[in-house]
């Protein structure tokens, strides 16, 4: 059973014109159309769009994803370069991963000195008691 793209876009969020923009750009390869023209969805591109969205948030390029779609299309001769893919994918969002924590950790650090600061009324006093308190 195929889906219109105002009921993919009903079930994804994604508004008719991203699905149709990812179409243009080829970000999903295996999207038939009716006799119509009218573009039909299978379950395969549903699953496509999940697999945008996270490389979406993930921080990838158009371009990097449409390279990543050209591969799935190769089918089973793409496999390793996939995996490949997959394996720097994975290993740059941990990296992001890794700077996001360092930045939640000095950014909870900050708030807890002007907490203290605006509870004294007083900078300098905060700055005292925070090197106290951190042993710093």
């Amino acid at each position: 059973m195929g889906y219109t793209i105002k009921q993919v876009s009903q079930m994804t969020g994604l508004s008719i014109s991203t699905l149709r923009y990812y179409d243009n750009e080829g970000l999903l390869p295996e999207l038939n159309r009716r006799h119509s023209g009218y573009r039909e969805f299978s379950e395969r591109d549903l699953y496509a769009l999940e697999l945008i969205e996270c490389f979406k948030q993930a921080g990838l390029k158009i371009k990097e994803m449409r390279d990543f779609m050209s591969l799935v299309r190769q089918g089973d001769d793409s496999l390793c370069r996939r995996r490949d893919f997959c394996r720097k994918h994975v290993q740059q969002l941990e990296e992001k991963f890794r700077a996001v924590q360092a930045a939640l950790i000095h950014s909870r650090e900050i708030l807890e000195f002007h907490e203290m600061a605006a509870e004294l009324g007083s900078e300098s006093e905060a700055a005292a008691m925070y090197a106290e308190k951190h042993g710093r």
